[in-house]
């Protein structure tokens, strides 16, 4: 009887947990901007919660104070890794967010954003905390003050300051979902044909065309600027993909318009994430690193497809 008890525990525990995981991994997600590291760290507060004998008043809240306070560690000796980065640091590509909210979808998808946990980087571990928590999760100070360890009027604070450094560099996305993602399917569609004209009607004037290689797959050198320019990179470059049998998947990207690019064996290139606002787009990221790409699929090998390019633009004698 007594083992037949425990296991109905058990199970209960498990279906506690799975229910909540999805808020989980958001939660730590957005803290640390890697879909492994919050992985590692959704894993270590089931371990954590599987091994205590306490019985949580809120297993929601008790979970999210874990899985915080895992993911503000964590970050603490990130951040030194991405001080030694090479190149731009982006956050892993997240193709699809667990924790689904229909009327708040669209704030879900914005602070999700690479512009947004790109923003989330000049907070300290605790305000990054205390922000997602708060602002994003809508979590009471109360149950924020319980997650980092400080008072609720700390927490406040933390909260004002997260807020005027967030609200002072982020402008809002298109909210016409509709109409942005039809001009990124143009947008596709030029960077298929090599489209110059096109391109540059679609990119802002100021555009940025950032890439993340970390030193381990080819990268741009230092981040492309101006429309003119980009767009003659872009229409010089991207046909020339289609003739080594790379093929574009177009693919919200962290909630924003976005493509995974793949190899003639269906193996993952790189991810690409527009940033749409006023009805063109303003930045472009593609993510290359491998070590950030394993989550999407089996990786590709982008020197080998790099040195087919070089080899096939040779001009034939």
């Amino acid at each position: 009887m007594a083992e037949k008890e425990e296991g109905a525990e058990v199970t209960a525990k498990v279906e506690e947990f799975e229910e909540l995981r999805p808020l989980l991994f958001s939660i730590a997600y957005r803290i640390l901007g890697s879909v492994s590291e919050a992985e590692d760290a959704v894993q270590e507060t089931w371990l954590r919660y599987e091994a205590t004998t306490a019985e949580p008043t809120s297993t929601k809240a008790y979970l999210s104070a874990v899985v915080t306070r895992l993911s503000i560690d964590v970050l603490r000796s990130a951040r030194v890794r991405r001080e030694q980065y090479v190149g731009q640091w982006l956050p892993e590509p997240l193709l699809t967010d667990p924790y689904e909210d229909p009327e708040r979808s669209a704030e879900l998808a914005d602070s999700v954003s690479m512009a947004a946990l790109l923003l989330l980087e000049r907070l300290s571990p605790l305000e990054r905390a205390v922000f997602v928590l708060r602002e994003v999760f809508a979590f009471g100070f109360p149950e924020v003050a319980s997650a980092v360890g400080r008072s609720e009027a700390a927490c406040r604070q933390l909260a004002v300051r997260a807020r005027r450094h967030m609200d002072a560099g982020r402008p809002r996305f298109e909210a016409d979902r509709q109409e942005r993602d039809r001009l990124a399917a143009r947008f596709f569609d030029a960077l298929r044909e090599g489209d110059v004209d096109c391109l540059q009607e679609l990119l802002a004037a100021d555009v940025s065309l950032v890439g993340d290689g970390g030193g381990k797959a080819p990268q741009l050198a230092r981040a492309i600027n101006g429309a003119d320019n980009v767009a003659r990179l872009l229409a010089a470059f991207f046909p020339w993909l289609a003739k080594v049998e790379v093929s574009m998947e177009p693919h919200d990207v962290n909630g924003q318009p976005g493509a995974i690019f793949r190899d003639r064996d269906g193996k993952v290139l790189y991810a690409l994430a527009l940033d749409v606002l006023d009805g063109q787009i303003q930045t472009i990221r593609s993510v290359i690193n491998p070590d950030k790409l394993g989550h999407v699929g089996t990786v590709a090998d982008a020197w080998a497809i790099d040195r087919e390019i070089r080899q096939a633009r040779r001009p034939r004698r």
